[in-house]
């Protein structure tokens, strides 16, 4: 195995909701280490002797320690993270794409949890729970006021235990109760469907083990029932990103072998590397070359990329990527923008620390840290216009995040949004009803997909009246 597919198996790029990576022992790194800083670490103990010795009631000292390198770490950049116990194995279950639960992809609806959709074959979709119903109560707790990760993690827990949802039918004006015993969920992270006859939907909406394997499942099923495609839209909303060979292996699906797909650099001579559209650069170790079974032809199917606010790390990258060989037709909003690099470093057995070692670029040479993929054509949310864009959050809104080129005014940025979420309220204090939530990606009523399929058919697109790029405030006086 080449040195650069070593770097592979532990360098990934994460997201907002969290990278996903594999793990290196921190013994491996002690070497690059410089000598400490002793007066300052003399001053952490003394503070850690005051604490535990003057503090109002007794503390404890693991929880003191795990709390002063959880906050060494957080104070870096938004995407550094320390893992205890507990965080560390959430975090591993998302990357492997597992967890334990009911089996159901969920969204906000009314302040209720509602239910996109329920994974094929989970006891949920065995339970006859379908997309829309709503959950109102979880167990013997109130939904509504809940936050949508207090509502997973109130529906997750052990094997073979049992929760009891509440569920509102709205298309039966009916509510009803029903207890699922809960067991392992393997997530679909690609959903794909034929939309019309020759033209096809495939959504990514993470980057984890399994992805790579299942996007070329679902070409094959579609190309099996239309076997002269004639374009292919590839949905990147609101995925928040994940591990970086499933980013590479994507892109070479539609790229010409060995064109560059995205390059890394960073402080330590491991994050200096370049990824290719090459099996070496994306095949997991001792297996075969997931892309291998797909047709030919899908090299030069015309292309669209939906991406969003929501679209960040690998997605970003496969977006890059695909617009830097103009292989593809990018369309949607300006992307999160994070272009860094997290690497995680095991501690124990069952602590680790997720740390940022590189910046990633584009074929091209762009560093879109804090900037994002800017579309070639920019979509609206709705017929009607954008109704939460506005509001998003962004890589340059972050606290500490990444700078690219000269520094932005984090303040200005948050000052626009709040003006912005106020204008958005007011908008609707004046209407009847508040916002409609917004339509399930890859139904017919899904704007931004009609268009691209739009432009796919070479037919009239309904572009966006808003900027392309989002620009960075100026700070006052410039």
């Amino acid at each position: 195995m080449s040195s650069k597919l070593k770097v592979a198996g532990w360098v990934a790029l994460g997201a907002v909701a969290g990278a996903l990576t594999t793990m290196q022992l921190q013994a491996n790194a002690r070497s690059a280490l410089s000598p400490l800083p002793l007066d300052e670490m003399q001053q952490l103990a003394a503070v850690f002797g005051l604490v535990k010795a003057e503090y109002v009631e007794p503390v404890d000292e693991k929880k003191l320690i795990n709390d002063a390198i959880g906050g060494m770490v957080a104070g870096l950049d938004p995407h550094s993270q320390f893992f205890d116990k507990k965080s560390f194995k959430e975090f591993r279950e998302g990357t492997s794409g597992k967890f334990v639960g009911v089996g159901i992809e969920i969204g906000m609806e009314d302040g209720l949890v509602k239910i996109v959709s329920p994974i094929e074959g989970s006891p949920a979709f065995r339970a006859g729970l379908k997309s829309g119903d709503l959950i109102s109560r979880i167990d013997d707790t109130a939904v509504r006021g809940m936050s949508i990760d207090q509502a997973v993690k109130k529906m997750r827990g052990d094997p073979a235990t049992k929760v009891s949802l509440t569920i509102y039918r709205k298309a039966e004006n009916r509510t009803f109760p029903v207890t699922i015993t809960r067991e392992e969920i393997k997530v679909q992270s690609v959903r794909a469907k034929v939309m019309e006859p020759g033209y096809a939907w495939l959504r990514v909406s993470q980057f984890q083990d399994r992805t790579v394997d299942d996007f070329a499942k679902k070409l094959e099923e579609i190309y099996k029932q239309e076997p002269h495609l004639k374009g292919l839209v590839l949905d990147l909303r609101n995925d928040p990103g994940g591990l970086l060979d499933g980013a590479v292996a994507i892109s070479s699906a539609f790229l010409p072998k060995d064109v560059e797909v995205v390059s890394t650099n960073g402080q330590i001579p491991e994050s200096k590397a370049s990824y290719k559209a090459n099996p070496d650069d994306y095949r997991r170790r001792g297996g075969d070359d997931p892309l291998k079974r797909l047709p030919a032809a899908l090299k030069n199917v015309p292309l669209v990329v939906l991406v969003n606010e929501g679209s960040a790390s690998a997605s970003e990258i496969v977006a890059g990527a695909l617009q830097d060989h103009h292989r593809a037709i990018i369309m949607g909003a300006q992307t999160f923008g994070k272009g860094s690099v997290q690497t995680v470093r095991q501690l124990g057995p069952e602590t680790a620390i997720k740390i940022t070692t590189a910046r990633y670029y584009t074929p091209s040479g762009r560093s879109i840290q804090a900037k994002g993929i800017v579309p070639d054509v920019a979509l609206d949310e709705t017929a009607e216009g954008n109704v939460f864009a506005a509001l998003r959050t962004r890589e340059a809104d972050l606290e500490k995040h990444l700078n690219n080129g000269p520094e932005e005014d984090t303040e200005a940025r948050q000052k626009a949004r709040e003006e912005a979420r106020q204008k958005l309220e007011a908008e609707y204090a004046k209407r009847a009803e508040p916002p409609k939530p917004l339509p399930e990606f890859g139904s017919a009523e899904d704007f931004p997909l009609v268009q691209a399929l739009n432009k796919l058919k070479g037919q009239p697109v309904i572009a966006s009246k808003a900027p392309l790029e989002r620009k960075a405030e100026a700070k006052p006086g410039e």
